[in-house]
């Protein structure tokens, strides 16, 4: 009987690379605060420390204007709340960010992680509608990404109205945003919905079957280890996760074509559980004659720049990202 994918990846996995020093360095006081390995009885406490999103004067200190936008689900359930933001000072924007946000399909809300993208969208004079999906395990899949989506074509219907062109909007997210992104872009391919004008995928959660190399290299290290990645897929995913049936609708990774998808930036750590996924994502990519740039930056783990935003490593990352988009939106 030949090894399970599992057995394969335990067999051939070598010792984990290095951390980056600089990022080690912050690494106690980080894991003091949250353990590498997150279980489902640790879901409460976690949405309790993460709870308070910043104000609006917090994220934007007057640069920028913020309105609660909903948009009706298809069903007609409770409308999917979108937060827009539009900088103050701009009268002509350039096209906008769309955005999900992280926190393993388990917690989270639509200013998580909000401070970079408008770093981007006062850069380049961009909207951002950052969306609030339901989140698992109480809405296990396909509840989530049907959420993401339906923000998505209300974005691109009221294009006009917000003041880009539907043509120029561009998926962004982290982590399990960065996964959902990528769900989203091929749904809008399947159902010939607005194409997204490309997809920033920021350490991509697109695998619910948890046998990568690099997730058995940082079983216990770093930010968001295998333990954590299982209990983030079993909410989404139930007992169905890294099974037969797993729809690449709520697993990217699962889709048996990539072609015809929107140009891609794939960025992951060298030393962080999703590293082999994104590469991964990005070599089907390439086979399958689309454009992907791909950065793995070293010795970084899960959310670095987030996390140790001052370090050198850090101020990179945030250059390369801006840098794509300055080039997807003024080519």
């Amino acid at each position: 009987m030949s090894a399970s994918p599992t057995r394969r990846a335990m067999a051939v996995a070598g010792p984990p690379p290095p951390f980056d020093p600089e990022l080690a360095a912050a690494l106690p006081s980080l894991t003091a605060s949250v353990p590498p390995s997150i279980t489902s009885r640790m879901i409460p406490e976690l949405r309790k420390f993460t709870a308070r999103g910043p104000s609006d004067q917090e994220l934007c200190r007057g640069t920028f204007t913020f309105e609660e936008r909903p948009a009706p689900r298809p069903d007609g359930g409770l409308p999917v709340p979108l937060l827009l933001c539009r900088p103050s000072l701009t009268t002509a924007l350039t096209g906008a960010v769309y955005y999900i946000h992280g926190g393993g399909m388990f917690f989270g809300h639509n200013r998580s992680g909000l401070p970079e993208i408008l770093h981007w969208a006062g850069e380049l004079g961009l909207a951002v509608v950052s969306v609030e999906y339901r989140l698992a395990p109480e809405t296990p899949h396909p509840g989530p990404v049907e959420d993401c989506y339906t923000g998505l074509l209300w974005t691109a219907a009221h294009a006009d109205e917000l003041g880009f062109d539907p043509g120029r909007i561009v998926l962004a997210g982290r982590s399990a945003g960065g996964g959902l992104a990528a769900a989203v872009a091929l749904l809008t391919r399947e159902r010939h919905g607005p194409r997204p004008a490309g997809q920033m995928l920021l350490s991509p959660m697109l695998d619910d079957r948890n046998d990568s190399v690099s997730g058995w290299q940082m079983t216990g290290r770093g930010v968001w280890d295998r333990v954590s990645n299982e209990t983030g897929w079993t909410a989404l995913l139930g007992p169905a996760r890294g099974g037969r049936d797993v729809s690449w609708s709520a697993a990217p990774a699962r889709a048996p074509v990539l072609a015809g998808l929107p140009p891609a930036y794939i960025d992951v750590g060298s030393t962080e559980t999703f590293r082999d996924e994104g590469v991964g994502y990005a070599d089907r990519l390439w086979r399958a004659g689309g454009q992907a740039e791909l950065h793995v930056w070293p010795g970084a783990f899960h959310n670095f720049d987030v996390l140790v935003p001052g370090a050198r490593l850090s101020r990179d990352a945030r250059k390369a990202r801006l840098s794509w988009l300055r080039r997807l939106f003024e080519a």
